[in-house]
């Protein structure tokens, strides 16, 4: 191999890790931000605003319950179809990466996406983070809007033993044949049906 052939690869290899961490570091700034704009405000506070181009919406809720509980639902990915109503599927593809199929409502294409998660744990704060990703095991078909831009972050911070500050953040974009003017009641549906299935789950 000859020298600026090799030269070549080296420049390609650390190009491609600054744009995947640049990626990470964009989604991990999100909640950074400080114009949101409300869309609900109820036991469940619902705001969005948007990040380079996407809608990033964020739930708010003080659970009554621990933090650990929660925590446990949360990393149970196999275990979402029976947690939250709309992932009719999850394929475990690899080490913490996932395949989620959802229901969409009637008239409405289906969507899924395939996810890269993380878990970040200190006393202060449990973190669970996801971001797309392309797998060879889960490739696009026709039968579902593949959801390529998801990510999202959920952070849970005790307030006491047995009390939980909830903070679900995700990118809002629905892609395919979803109407724009139908987001934000789409958001404050699906924002309220998390927080609220997390509930029923542990009661």
């Amino acid at each position: 191999m000859s020298v600026y052939r090799t030269k070549f690869f080296i420049i390609i290899f650390f190009l491609s890790n600054f744009i995947i961490c640049q990626n990470e570091q964009d989604m991990s700034n999100y909640e950074n931000l400080n114009e949101w704009e409300t869309i609900q405000e109820t036991d469940v506070n619902l705001k969005w605003t948007n990040q380079n181009g996407f809608p990033i919406v964020k739930a708010t809720a003080q659970m009554p319950f621990p933090i650990d509980s929660i925590s446990k639902i949360i990393e149970d990915v196999k275990n979402y179809p029976n947690v939250f109503r709309r992932v009719h599927e999850v394929q475990i593809l690899d080490k913490n990466i996932i395949h989620v199929m959802l229901d969409m409502p009637f008239l409405l294409s289906d969507r899924d996406y395939v996810i890269q998660y993380s878990k970040n744990k200190s006393k202060a704060t449990w973190k669970f983070s996801f971001n797309a990703i392309d797998h060879e095991g889960a490739p696009a078909t026709e039968k579902y809007v593949r959801l390529i831009n998801a990510f999202g972050k959920w952070e849970l911070s005790p307030t006491n033993e047995n009390e939980t500050l909830l903070v679900y953040t995700w990118n809002g974009e629905l892609l395919g044949d979803f109407p724009e003017f139908a987001l934000k009641r789409a958001w404050k549906t699906q924002g309220n049906e998390i927080i609220h299935w997390i509930k029923d789950a542990l009661k």
